[in-house]
């Protein structure tokens, strides 16, 4: 049986060979492989050693079964993937970003199937079955009311049958369009309001705790990479405060100094040490990752969120909150360096860099 169970859409990501632009690669060649939050989760723990099951609704087609062959193969559990004749499976088309260009996103994922599918075709009792923990981001309320319903339906079970809940706040203003007449930060804050309640660890970063809860950090600023990272154990704090079942609540922090320059480092807080656990931390003072040769930034919040995951619930590695978040942290820095958005590092490069391992050195 899992140890997590994960519930979110997965897509198809298409992609020109990095660092060409569409314009400059079509006609022609582009890379095509699956991604999703909550699929990205799922795969990041279970790459690790950890037991992980995926849930999402597919339709039939030879794109959809590549997936799920996919997924299956990095050691993920998709017998608890619904199938349904109906509907379409997304897409998300990506511009990597070099120095001072950004990455681009397009979504293309209107009337997909998980979009489409009734709340109560979920039947929750047996999708969660077994499962110590449920995992979700805002992503997957985001993508219509029908999966908002479904969304806030897993929370409420999970919590009903004593599981722990994490969410991702993952705000993403592009997908909250589902309710005319509401801003896209307004229709996310009462969602995810609703599904707060619910939740013992929160994920996110310096922009979803403003857009999605309303809180920020001090004086961050995430346009010019600034972190106010001091400030962040007190928004955890107002977090916590706000909804008292919060038990945790986890940044990532990361400073863009260009597309393919990132400082990277993370932030765990838990309310029964009342303290932010920054890693990485030498001499007891954070010192984050400098990440110069950025090969894919996509999805690394979310390998963050599947190795925190595992290291919570590892009998070694959750013994205390420091050693958690430095291993999420490690784990998410490495993640920067694999093309593609599933984490494919193992549990002892994790260590040697949480060691201090930074020399990239030939191992024989």
């Amino acid at each position: 049986m899992p140890s997590l169970v994960t519930f979110g859409e997965v897509m198809a990501r298409i992609e020109p060979p990095p660092p060409l632009r569409f314009a400059q690669a079509l006609p022609g060649a582009a890379n095509v492989s699956f991604a999703g939050a909550e699929a990205n989760v799922a795969a990041a723990y279970a790459l690790l050693g950890g037991e992980a099951a995926f849930v999402t609704a597919l339709p039939y087609g030879p794109l959809p079964d590549a997936c799920v062959a996919f997924l299956r193969g990095v050691g993920v559990d998709v017998s608890r993937i619904l199938r349904r004749p109906m509907g379409r499976m997304g897409i998300f088309f990506l511009e990597s970003g070099v120095c001072q260009r950004p990455s681009s996103v397009w979504y293309d994922r209107a009337s997909s199937t998980i979009a489409l599918l009734a709340a109560n075709e979920y039947d929750w009792g047996r999708l969660l079955a077994g499962a110590r923990r449920l995992h979700i981001s805002g992503i997957t309320p985001a993508l219509s009311a029908a999966a908002a319903a479904s969304a806030l339906a897993s929370v409420r079970h999970a919590k009903s049958v004593g599981m722990e809940v994490s969410l991702d706040l993952n705000f993403r203003k592009k997908l909250w369009d589902w309710k005319p007449g509401t801003s896209a930060r307004d229709l996310a804050r009462s969602v995810i309001g609703e599904m707060l309640p619910h939740v013992d660890l929160v994920i996110g970063n310096e922009e979803d705790a403003e857009d999605v809860i309303g809180i920020k950090a001090g004086a961050t600023n995430v346009q010019t990479g600034q972190l106010d990272v001091e400030r962040y154990p007190d928004v955890a704090r107002q977090i916590a405060a706000r909804y008292p079942n919060v038990s945790g609540v986890a940044f990532t922090l990361r400073e863009s100094i260009s597309a393919t320059h990132n400082n990277w480092g993370a932030m765990l807080w838990t309310r029964k040490s009342d303290r932010g656990h920054l890693a990485p931390s030498h001499d007891g003072r954070y010192q984050p990752y400098p990440i110069t040769d950025i090969v894919d930034r996509v999805g690394g919040g979310d390998s963050f969120a599947g190795s925190l995951l595992l290291a919570l619930d590892d009998p070694e590695l959750g013994k205390s909150p420091e050693t958690c978040v430095a291993f999420a942290a490690a784990a998410s820095c490495l993640c920067h360096t694999i093309r593609g958005d599933f984490n494919f590092v193992s549990r002892s490069e994790v260590l040697a860099l949480m060691g201090g391992d930074t020399s990239g050195r030939v191992r024989r």
